[in-house]
């Protein structure tokens, strides 16, 4: 994973130039302000896989299974998480979502109306495995 957060950092250097080459030839300032904020986004990426895998090297005291070039793949058997196998919770967040933009095209009283549902959709989806049938 070490390599993905370095393939970041390359595309943040990459945009960077672009991003200087372009301002140069066109004074634009969309273009240029879109590719500055890419090279900001890239650099944000790869600064979190960084640093996060840092912390997980020294959870695990040494490499991760992925960077040791002498690993075998069942060293990567076993529980990665608990993953969601049917959830309602995400269509109503995009409900919700999709009213606020109508709200705020149509009226205040329907973003209102959106804002309070994509509260309530965001509360049932993080805690819809705390009771219940599903809850662990």
């Amino acid at each position: 994973m070490r390599v993905q957060a370095f393939m970041f950092y390359g595309s943040a250097l990459f945009f960077l130039v672009t991003t200087v080459v372009y301002w140069l030839w066109s004074n634009d300032w969309t273009g240029t302000t879109a590719l500055g904020l890419s090279v900001g986004l890239a650099g944000l990426i790869g600064f979190y896989v960084h640093f996060t895998i840092r912390r997980l090297e020294r959870a695990n005291s040494g490499p991760l299974y992925e960077d040791d070039p002498q690993g075998e793949i069942a060293d990567a058997a076993g529980e990665l998480g608990f993953f969601s196998p049917h959830s309602w919770w995400p269509l109503y967040l995009g409900l919700s979502a999709a009213t606020v933009a109508l709200g705020i095209v149509f009226g205040w009283w329907l973003f209102m109306l959106g804002v309070a549902a994509a509260l309530l959709s965001t509360i049932g989806l993080v805690f819809e495995y705390y009771r219940g049938h599903f809850a662990h």
